[in-house]
């Protein structure tokens, strides 16, 4: 773990820091090709053969049955499934309240109403990861805002474990979130699937969802055949702090962060000497605590206490390393807030912790991290949706525009676009 003065970072730390993401897309960006080639070719075979390869497992039927969801629901605990049900309820007011007006119209001029029509995509595929852990919060995150956006077809794909059997909380979540199929494959091939379709596979418009570099860079291959979210990779937290922060509080964040996935990023850049040294001694102590000792331990190679000499300081590291969760413990944390430009989800306070955003506060946790902050929002209902312009015109309005249309596609050359406005007074 980094321990220095922001201003005393030589430019390799620097550069670390700033261009952290888990691993270059071009280093696996041939074995990613091959894998989808083969899936555009062989279907279900492909399919199947790198289940086993990849997975262990050797699957016949590629879609769970709706039989195998109902009875996965029931073997959870009752307790486990309402939790579940009301981080699900939480994230679907969030995004409700994201819906945009379906149409509207504003009169520019007399005669002229320009508007928009907003229309739910028709499928969509929900990337749900697999292997160190099982993530049924990211099966709500991804398919609960597809639902209520109106998708008619929400596909959800996660791989199996070595008994070929997904995991039932997982299915849980995806029954609970309204998935209308659940295929049992990951990685490269999940995504190869989703985009061009199979004997099994339903071929959908649109990826969403986060997974390591060959899930994303599978994704980057995939765009001319399916839209997506983002690239999403290894998890991250960034937080502002000052004397008022609570250095166990801070810690157990960072380690929150750290236990995600070796390649995960925990930074805590702070005005208070103090404080910087009380979070370097809580992160070694509580990283002696933690179940998940080896990704925590490999993960904090790349976390960062940083010391700086104002919140403005701060406030111009955080934009530059454009987080994916900012977390903002400070005293003044409006002025704060007001002056972050990038980032994928904000946290303000010392009681609104990452995890609360993970999994029921109802914000979503699909999220851009490696820096895409600065271009890329968090998953919402615009990613489930698209617009058209609509312009509804009388004949009184198309005379006031009438003479710079003329005008203008006579000087681009272009009669025809002329003509069709003069016949309309001929």
């Amino acid at each position: 773990m980094l321990y220095k003065k922001l201003s005393e970072l030589t430019d390799e730390e620097r550069k670390k820091l700033i261009g952290r993401g888990g691993g270059d897309l071009a280093d696996v960006g041939a074995t990613v090709a091959a894998i989808i080639k083969d899936v555009k070719q062989n279907g279900d075979a492909a399919l199947r053969e790198y289940t086993k390869k990849f997975d262990g497992a050797d699957i016949e039927a590629i879609e769970v049955s709706k039989e195998e969801i109902d009875e996965a629901a029931k073997s959870i605990d009752p307790d486990l499934l309402a939790h579940l049900e009301f981080a699900a309820a939480n994230i679907k007011k969030f995004h409700e309240a994201q819906m945009p007006q379906k149409i509207w119209f504003i009169e520019v001029s007399p005669g002229i109403e320009l508007g928009q029509k907003f229309t739910p995509l028709e499928s969509v595929g929900a990337y749900v990861p697999g292997g160190r852990a099982s993530y049924p919060s990211t099966a709500l995150m991804t398919i609960v805002p597809a639902k209520v956006a109106g998708v008619k077809n929400v596909v959800m794909c996660t791989p199996p474990g070595k008994d070929g059997k997904v995991n039932p909380l997982t299915l849980a979540a995806a029954k609970i979130a309204g998935a209308d199929h659940v295929y049992k494959i990951g990685g490269v091939q999940a995504i190869a699937g989703m985009a061009y379709g199979t004997e099994s596979v339903l071929k959908i418009d649109k990826i969403v969802g986060p997974g390591n570099v060959f899930v994303t860079a599978a994704k980057m291959q995939v765009r001319n055949m399916a839209e997506i979210d983002f690239p999403a990779g290894p998890s991250e937290v960034l937080i502002i702090a000052d004397d008022s922060c609570n250095a166990r509080m801070a810690a157990s964040d960072m380690i929150a962060q750290a236990e995600h996935d070796p390649n995960a990023v925990s930074v805590i850049v702070t005005t208070s000497e103090k404080l910087a040294a009380a979070v370097r001694d809580e992160v070694r102590k509580q990283a002696k605590e933690t179940l998940r000792t080896e990704i925590v331990n490999t993960s904090l190679e790349n976390a960062a206490v940083l010391l700086v000499n104002s919140i403005d300081e701060c406030i111009t590291f955080s934009n530059e390393f454009a987080p994916e969760h900012l977390e903002i413990m400070v005293d003044d944390p409006d002025y704060v807030l007001e002056e972050i430009e990038h980032a994928g989800s904000i946290f303000v306070g010392n009681y609104a912790p990452v995890p609360v955003g993970d999994y029921a506060s109802g914000t979503n946790h699909v999220l851009p991290t490696a820096g895409y902050a600065r271009i890329y929002s968090g998953l919402n209902l615009a990613h489930f949706m698209k617009s058209a312009s609509i312009q509804r015109i009388n004949k009184q309005g198309l005379e006031t525009l009438k003479s710079s249309v003329i005008a203008l596609a006579e000087k681009e050359g272009l009669q025809a676009h002329a003509d069709s406005i003069r016949t309309r007074f001929e």
